[in-house]
């Protein structure tokens, strides 16, 4: 291995924030692919930085009463998809956690995304990136889009009156023809109760 490409990407990661997600990317000006890939596999031997996928790594981050501190999963994902430059949005019973329709944080984070499949480890938690249609990320406003992911999350039966109640307030400030609008692109069930949510805001105006 070329010691001097090793020391270069040493310096580099050295130099980077603590916490911060790396990709093989980030060092192509450094030297070849090979060399880059052991210079890494080197680095994670001797845990200076973690794999957490195929061209992936993580420089950890230490508290000297904790130890080890992990990213938030949500972070980890956002740094890879704008490093793929792909459009990735929660789902699952992270959207519910979200809109403080569970008080319980996932250790299992879903994205729906444009890109492709994948799953992620970081420590006892994993991020699963989930392709899917145009028409399901279509939605533009995000706080619209989180509660349509959880109507359906929740599915009909549970779409209580106190669901609703909760996300009348969580969308209060949203335009209701907004709403209107995103809900086209979710499945009936979840559109007629976007529409009534929209119905309760516009007779509180």
């Amino acid at each position: 291995m070329d010691n001097s490409i090793h020391q270069q990407i040493l310096l580099k990661i050295q130099a980077i924030e603590p916490g911060t997600v790396l990709f093989t990317t980030d060092f192509m000006a450094e030297g070849t692919d090979d060399a880059i890939h052991k210079t890494l596999s080197r680095l994670v031997r001797h845990k200076l930085i973690n794999r957490l996928g195929k061209g992936i790594y993580l420089k950890p981050k230490y508290d000297a009463v904790v130890g080890p501190v992990l990213p938030s999963l949500e972070l980890v994902a956002r740094q890879i998809a704008a490093n793929e430059q792909v459009v990735i949005r929660p789902t699952g019973s992270y959207a519910l956690n979200k809109l403080g329709l569970s008080t319980q944080v996932p250790t299992k984070v879903v994205f729906l995304t444009n890109g492709s499949r994948r799953m992620i480890r970081i420590g006892k938690g994993s991020i699963h990136f989930k392709p899917t249609t145009p028409k399901k990320l279509a939605a533009e406003n995000d706080v619209v889009f989180l509660a349509i992911q959880a109507l359906i999350t929740l599915g009909e039966k549970g779409t209580t009156d106190k669901v609703i109640h909760l996300l009348t307030n969580r969308l209060r400030l949203i335009s209701s023809d907004v709403i209107r609008a995103d809900a086209r692109h979710a499945p009936r069930h979840v559109y007629k109760t976007l529409l009534r949510i929209a119905d309760k805001l516009d007779s509180h105006d």
